[in-house]
């Protein structure tokens, strides 16, 4: 049996003098103790030793990526093909494989053969001769230092400092720009103060006074280049019956060279923007598709780097320049803003404002995916922030048309979309109660008040005569049962009258009838 063993140093092929104690690999370690036990096991039959750390560094991305190099393929035909009868042993199956379908030699890979790698990686100094300790040490560094830049893919075009400093620069430039053009506006506005109303432009502006210079001079000069011929003639009109002060050649000196310093600077911008573009396109392609550049720029500024700002989830990238805002209103309880340098992209500024929230959060989560594709994929093509920023646009046009999606499933009823409102538990402050002036006539108050006291006298006096007849309802009650009773025992009592009556009632009528007799004669006897 061969076996292949990559150093930093070269290719090793070595032949295994006792494979029977191969068997054993829980005890193989015990073969690879010393050199000379080590020795006994396997012996070195070629070495072949890379030239310099670039070949070094094509034969290790090689194996690493399990292709067949061209030095590698050359040692195993004059090598190994003289032996073809016997089994090659190798590291890595994916690279055995292509060995077995380029060269026809079979190979093997198992736990066995990765002991035996172990065993040989310990004692590789006693096993090759002629290579220091020191040399394979250094050659061990270098490559590996190589190795690890080629897997990171290190590259100029992807160093994102150049980004920070080129947006960091282009808003010093905006800045002095606007200070450089308001002075120059007000200091010539003196001289001709009607200029200023007729050219809006600055850049124009400033052209056109350092070819002039003096006002007295637009009646003669040629301004056809930088100005239309409407504007033309309104400056020239402008000139002859301007209200301004005269001025010495001196001070127009100075104006002169101020325009120059604006238009240099001016020119310097835009060959700086297109530099940033051209960046912004090698690094974050996507970004800059789903953003724009300067916004792109500026998200990657803020963060420090790509990578910083890969690892920022959505919600960051949401909000990312509106810190204050956000702690601000932490701090006193209110709504926390919806968007940050994403305010400016051009999907986030076409919308309405009531959808503005909402499509910066979309936004927001397509850019989070996208930043980290740029940052961390091999990829430079911009297809996904393309199709990302389809997906915005599509569902911005939804929102625009206010379209109801359906329910998903088999729901036929349409989704209804309520509008989110967050209540905020703050207190609003209630200016009214700086005003020490009345808001209402003594009088009227007077009046408002006795009418307060009358409603609530009114509503005292229905509220105790509801109460009095519910107490007056309460105690009729047991009354009117005591009545009952009384009734009941009157009827009984007469009952009883009336039988013990019936049974004199003969007698009774007899003695009435004499006692009526005698009143009669009584009454006769006086009449005599």
């Amino acid at each position: 049996m061969l076996v292949l063993f990559e150093t930093a140093a070269g290719y090793a092929i070595f032949k295994v003098l006792n494979e029977k104690k191969l068997q054993e690999v829980d005890s193989l370690w015990k073969e690879f103790e010393t050199p000379e036990k080590a020795n006994k096991i396997v012996k070195l039959k070629h070495f072949e030793k890379f030239q310099d750390t670039t070949e070094a560094l094509a034969a290790s991305t090689a194996l690493v990526e399990g292709k067949l190099s061209k030095n590698l393929k050359k040692i195993l035909k004059k090598i190994v093909a003289k032996d073809a009868h016997e089994q090659l042993a190798v590291a890595d199956a994916k690279l055995g494989g292509v060995i077995k379908d380029k060269l026809n030699l079979s190979c093997i890979h198992s736990p066995m053969v990765t002991e035996l790698m172990r065993g040989i990686r310990s004692q590789i100094e006693g096993l090759i001769t002629g290579l220091p300790s020191r040399e394979m040490a250094a050659m061990c560094l270098g490559l590996a230092h190589s190795l690890s830049r080629y897997k990171l893919k290190f590259s100029p075009d992807k160093v994102d400092t150049m980004i920070v400093q080129a947006i960091s620069l282009l808003d010093d430039l905006d800045k002095e720009l606007n200070n450089y053009i308001m002075r120059c506006r007000e200091w010539y506005g003196w001289h001709f103060p009607e200029l200023g109303k007729i050219i809006t432009d600055n850049l124009t502006y400033c052209k056109c006074v350092r070819k002039v210079g003096d006002r007295r001079n637009f009646a003669s000069s040629d301004v056809s280049d930088i100005l239309p011929e409407e504007i033309e003639e309104d400056v020239k009109a402008a000139a002859e019956i301007s209200m301004g002060t005269e001025v010495s050649e001196e001070d127009i000196n100075n104006i002169i060279h101020l325009c120059d310093q604006v238009i240099e600077i001016s020119e310097y911008r835009t060959q700086l923007y297109d530099y940033l573009k051209n960046r912004m396109m090698a690094i974050a392609p996507n970004l800059t598709v789903m953003v724009g550049e300067l916004v792109g720029a500026r998200l990657i500024a803020h963060a420090g780097s790509l990578l910083n700002l890969a690892k920022h989830p959505a919600s960051t990238v949401q909000i990312l320049g509106a810190e204050k805002a956000l702690f601000r209103a932490l701090k006193t309880k209110r709504d926390t803003p919806k968007f940050g340098l994403i305010y400016h992209a051009s999907l986030v500024g076409q919308t309405t404002a009531k959808n503005k929230g909402k499509i910066s959060r979309m936004l927001a989560a397509k850019t989070a995916l996208t930043i980290r594709y740029d940052a961390l994929g091999e990829d430079t093509s911009a297809e996904m922030g393309a199709e990302n920023r389809l997906k915005v646009e599509t569902r911005l046009r939804h929102l625009e048309e206010r379209g109801i999606r359906r329910i998903s499933g088999t729901g036929k009823a349409l989704a209804r979309a309520d509008k989110y409102q967050n209540k905020s538990e703050v207190k609003v402050y209630d200016p009214s109660g700086d005003s020490t002036l009345p808001a209402v006539s003594k009088k009227r108050k007077i009046q408002e008040v006795e009418e307060q006291e009358a409603g609530v006298a009114v509503k005292a006096k229905k509220f105790k005569a509801e109460m009095e007849e519910e107490t007056n309802v309460e105690e009729d009650e047991p009354v009117k049962q005591k009545k009952k009773k009384k009734e009941k025992k009157k009827q009984a009592e007469e009952e009883e009258e009336e039988l013990t009556e019936e049974v004199p009632t003969s007698s009774t009528v007899e003695n009435t009838e004499k006692k009526k007799k005698k009143k009669k004669k009584v009454k006769d006897e006086d009449e005599d």
